[in-house]
């Protein structure tokens, strides 16, 4: 490991010192944090799993039944009635913090069922009751895209996280570990060099 360029005086090893403290300090608050995260990245996957596996089908069903309605309808009518909500979903935007990183927290406040507001003569049965499972569908699929966007931004974090885990790892620990141990041999070898001159001015000294 290459050490750093620093001068070998004490000054400079006590700063080392320091820095190597902090380093090691961070770098356990560091994993610490690392750790928890990928615990609460695993439990969100698992969730947004099983939550996609329970709604999937139920899109597949949708979009099928709307190929198959769209049929007997113009595009201007389609349109007409998906811009007609039929529930009052009021979502809230909050932000929540997993170990120090804001992610999305989308809440639905209680909401009224809407009956169609239409009149039933220029539909077919089939869109109408797609328009109500697509409405009855949405505060899931609200759900299912705040968990997905929380494992994103997760996922992100995780990965930065890991290079400054393995930077202060494999790098910035052992080069101050190797400079301070470099600096305390010099430091040594300079005392006992001044201490053999000493001993040497003494005899000479004596002798005169």
């Amino acid at each position: 490991m290459t050490r750093l360029n620093v001068n070998p005086t004490r000054i400079q090893l006590k700063m080392l010192k320091s820095r190597l403290s902090t380093a090691s300090r961070g770098h356990k608050l560091l994993k610490d944090k690392l750790d928890e995260m990928i615990r609460n990245y695993s439990n969100l996957i698992k969730e947004n799993y099983s939550l996609r596996l329970k709604y999937e089908d139920s899109i597949r069903m949708l979009l099928k039944n709307f190929c198959l309605a769209k049929c007997f309808m113009s595009k201007e009518e389609i349109n007409s009635l998906f811009s007609i909500s039929l529930m009052n979903v009021k979502p809230v935007f909050e932000t929540k913090s997993i170990m120090n990183v804001l992610v999305p927290n989308i809440t639905l406040e209680n909401s009224e069922e809407i009956k169609l507001p239409y009149c039933f003569i220029d539909t077919n049965p089939l869109m109408d009751k797609l328009i109500e499972q697509v409405n009855n569908l949405m505060p899931s699929i609200i759900k299912l895209s705040s968990i997905e966007k929380t494992c994103q931004i997760l996922s992100t974090q995780i990965e930065q996280t890991k290079r400054q885990v393995n930077s202060l790892e494999n790098l910035t620990i052992p080069q101050l570990e190797e400079t301070i141990k470099y600096i305390t041999m010099k430091i040594d070898e300079n005392e006992r060099s001044s201490r053999i001159r000493q001993m040497k001015v003494k005899s000479l000294t004596k002798e005169k």
